[in-house]
């Protein structure tokens, strides 16, 4: 497994085109100059790209915009995309790729991200991936196919159980509600509309950044 550094996850900013009404390398751009300390691509759902050659046209502009700013590149469930556009690691859902396999693909000097909602996914999970995606937190319209919310005290669960992975929480989380999360044991916190639906995604990416910061001085 890749040398993953658990401050990497403090503000993991996730998004497709299908979540902005504008250029996405745009409002990743000024995510990133917010203090975003990785990205993930998320061309999932309706409204995005699904053709292959405009797919990785773009992961290779959001790549080569997120290595100016020595960020991780991440892409979502498109181990294809992943290889192609050499990103820095692939995120994979408990209903995608297997496990196994998506490490032998991608190789141990990439990262590798599991979803884990309970307990015994994270368990499972731990063998081959550098953190742990757990959620949703709470009630998200991001996704279509969010399952019902766990709340900040499954992380404290997985935790409590020996889980040492690193944890990035996801689902839900605003500026209001990240700090809790945070106390509970995850290592940072995923979001997409805190930041794609922001006003002014730089400042909100920079406020998400300060509660991390309070919370781990």
């Amino acid at each position: 497994m890749s040398q993953f550094a658990k401050e990497r996850l403090a503000v993991y900013f996730i998004a497709g085109t299908q979540n902005t009404d504008r250029p996405l390398p745009e409002l990743v751009f000024e995510a990133l100059r917010g203090g975003v300390t990785m990205f993930q691509l998320r061309e999932k759902g309706e409204g995005s790209l699904h053709n292959e050659n405009e797919r990785l046209k773009l992961a290779l502009e959001l790549k080569e915009l997120c290595a100016s700013f020595h960020v991780p590149f991440i892409v979502n469930d498109d181990v294809e995309l992943a290889l192609a556009s050499d990103a820095d690691g692939l995120h994979i859902g408990q209903d995608d790729t297997d496990p196994a396999e998506a490490r032998g693909r991608i190789g141990s000097d990439k990262i590798l991200g599991i979803s884990a909602r309970t307990l015994a996914e994270a368990q499972s999970a731990s063998a081959v991936a550098d953190y742990l995606g757990v959620g949703p937190m709470f009630a998200t319209s991001s996704k279509d196919d969010a399952e019902t919310p766990v709340g900040p005290e499954r992380i404290q669960e997985m935790r409590n159980a020996g889980i040492t992975l690193p944890i990035t929480a996801i689902g839900g989380i605003t500026l209001n509600n990240a700090e809790p999360i945070l106390a509970a044991g995850a290592d940072g916190v995923s979001v997409i509309s805190a930041v794609s639906a922001a006003e002014n995604a730089e400042a909100a990416a920079s406020e998400l950044l300060s509660v991390y910061r309070s919370v781990n001085r």
